[in-house]
């Protein structure tokens, strides 16, 4: 989907702005800022998209973002429970024009850089910043800032982690293709399981088949259908976590109506049967499934 710009403004008592949301879901649009973004989710799962890439998340999901990333994180259905998350942004100048310059931050220079692709930590290391995440919150001014700082260390000296963007994503805005592409992704989020055609998708955007597969390319930097299918093997996953469905079941109640396509799309996606990556996950409890 195409990003909105979103302003933030800081507290005027504070260098940067650190707080706790609690919703009912989270309904942010696809937006980006020119703020670096700490995003540490508390509760809630769904799919969180940064760039043109996108994964299911659940909580001690911890991102960090750069400047001008196009993000946000989507409930897939009714939440039991509230949408919460500590959200810390910052500029680039947090403490002076070429404080990342300095000696002493050399290795938080380097994690700032990497964020430009997005970075996922395990959860293992989310857990172990859990508390401070919370406190940062609440923190006097001097505190707050000494915490940030401390957590921005403890990232820069992990090497759990993996990169969002694989591939090259360049933010071009545009209103009309915005509202295009969240057109889109709402249609696919509310009909996924029934068939989806070229001509019914394209005719959502009032285009032309091969207008709008031209269109969708240039923006996503993926077809439509391989965003479709991404989209459904996000959801199998899902069910195969969260539920004892058998795999037959899980096929048809993401969308596909075959299960050897069924097979073939979740090993292109996932790197491994549907079967191994419900046993991996029950022995690690972790998204993460190592390549097969």
């Amino acid at each position: 989907m195409y990003p909105q710009f979103e302003s933030i403004l800081h507290p005027e008592t504070n260098s940067f702005k650190a707080e706790v949301q609690r919703k009912k879901e989270f309904d942010f649009p696809y937006h980006y800022h020119p703020n670096y973004e700490l995003t540490y989710i508390l509760s809630s799962d769904g799919v969180r998209y940064v760039g043109n890439e996108f994964e299911n998340f659940r909580a001690n999901d911890l991102i960090f973002l750069g400047p001008n990333l196009p993000h946000c994180w989507k409930n897939t259905n009714c939440q039991n429970t509230e949408a919460s998350a500590v959200v810390i942004q910052w500029k680039e100048d947090l403490v002076g024009k070429e404080w990342l310059d300095t000696k002493e931050f050399a290795a938080v220079k380097k994690l700032h850089a990497l964020s430009s692709k997005g970075i996922h930590f395990s959860p293992k290391v989310a857990i172990s910043l859990k508390d401070h995440l919370l406190e940062i919150a609440d923190a006097d001014p001097f505190r707050k800032l000494m915490m940030l700082l401390e957590i921005l260390n403890t990232l820069a000296l992990s090497n759990d982690y993996d990169l969002l963007c694989k591939r090259d994503y360049t933010n071009n805005t545009n209103l009309i293709d915005s509202e295009r592409i969240n057109t889109v992704y709402q249609y696919v989020k509310n009909n996924y399981m029934q068939k989806i055609t070229l001509q019914s998708i394209a005719s959502t955007v009032f285009m032309s088949e091969e207008s709008f597969s031209r269109f969708f390319s240039k923006v996503m930097k993926k077809t439509f259908f391989s965003f479709l299918n991404e989209y459904r093997i996000n959801v199998a996953c899902k069910l195969l976590i969260e539920t004892e469905q058998q795999i037959a079941q899980v096929c048809y109640c993401s969308g596909y109506e075959t299960i050897p396509f069924f097979y073939r799309q979740f090993k292109k996606f996932k790197n491994c049967s549907p079967q191994f990556y419900r046993s991996q996950f029950k022995f690690t409890g972790n998204f993460s499934i190592p390549t097969v």
